[in-house]
């Protein structure tokens, strides 16, 4: 694979293995850098890329598996969807209740299995394909499908018992 290739084919990824980096790294700054890195990384396994099946899957893999070895040296982290957040606001009572949903998800994500966690958060978190989150992950699609199914009825029964006043 050449440089025009590379860049064709593999640089538009970034866009697609970011969100990944950066929910399992939970910082903009390492996640930039684990970007950089991976694209080094498949920079220099590019002869390989050549007859590999599916590339897409590929560079989703090598991010992940990139994060996991980042993440041995400490604990992995969620995104608190208050960094998306703008700073100028003020807290209004909406945005209480944001952080506050956001806090409850959060802990309802740290308590599923670690399989229905990874695979809610490829899907609805980073936006990934069924076909992608199994390349990534080795599963079957169908198995991703029952996994994601089932961490969305776990997490819509709790917020359910949370917030029904009855």
């Amino acid at each position: 694979m050449n440089g025009a290739k590379f860049r064709q084919d593999i640089l538009p990824l970034t866009q697609k293995i970011y969100p990944m980096v950066y929910r399992m790294l939970g910082n903009k700054e390492d996640a930039h850098d684990a970007v950089q890195e991976v694209m080094l990384k498949l920079w220099d396994k590019r002869k390989q890329l050549n007859n590999h099946p599916n590339v897409t899957g590929f560079v989703l893999l090598t991010a992940k598996n990139h994060c996991l070895d980042l993440l041995k040296k400490r604990h992995p982290l969620f995104v608190n969807a208050a960094d998306y957040e703008s700073a100028d606001h003020h807290n209004s009572q909406k945005e209480i209740e944001w952080k506050e949903l956001n806090g409850i998800i959060r802990e309802m994500l740290m308590e599923l299995p670690e399989s229905q966690r990874e695979v809610l958060a490829m899907r609805d978190l980073d936006g990934l394909e069924y076909s992608e989150i199994a390349d990534t992950t080795g599963l079957k699609i169908e198995h991703v499908r029952v996994l994601l199914s089932r961490a969305r009825k776990q997490i819509g029964s709790k917020l359910k018992k949370i917030y029904s006043y009855e």
